[in-house]
């Protein structure tokens, strides 16, 4: 199975850091490999503490089903196809901020989690982390 290497996800966080920056916010940012287990984390100075697990399970989240967190919560309202799924794999995240990461052929090799302000600027962050691996 293809897997993010330690270079790829330092790019993401990378590319995710400095995107934050541009938006002038403090973002955690969780990394996790093709497994959905933690590759690379960071904390800007001055995010929130309670962000740090919510980025995680949102890197997490995007990774066990392949897919953006905000279209996971899309299906996951009252009467969705997912409903409460949230409640599954010891918590997921199901608002926006969590994206799978591929490789230049785009196979998914692991998946970025960004957490610390509106959930649009968290996959505003995100998707630029992602776009920053190659």
């Amino acid at each position: 199975m293809p897997d993010i290497t330690t270079e790829q996800a330092r790019a993401a966080v990378d590319a995710a850091r400095s995107k934050a920056a541009e938006i002038n916010t403090k973002m955690n940012i969780a990394v996790v490999d093709a497994g959905a287990n933690l590759k690379a984390f960071l904390r800007m100075d001055g995010a929130w503490l309670g962000s740090i697990d919510i980025a995680q399970k949102k890197a997490r989240t995007a990774r066990y089903f392949d897919m953006p967190t905000g279209d996971i919560g899309n299906l996951s309202q009252p009467g969705g196809s997912l409903y409460n799924i949230e409640h599954s794999n010891g918590g997921l995240i199901t608002f926006p901020g969590g994206v799978p990461i591929k490789d230049g052929s785009g196979t998914i090799i692991g998946a970025i989690g960004v957490s610390g302000d509106t959930v649009e600027n968290d996959h505003i962050v995100a998707t630029a982390g992602a776009a920053g691996v190659k």
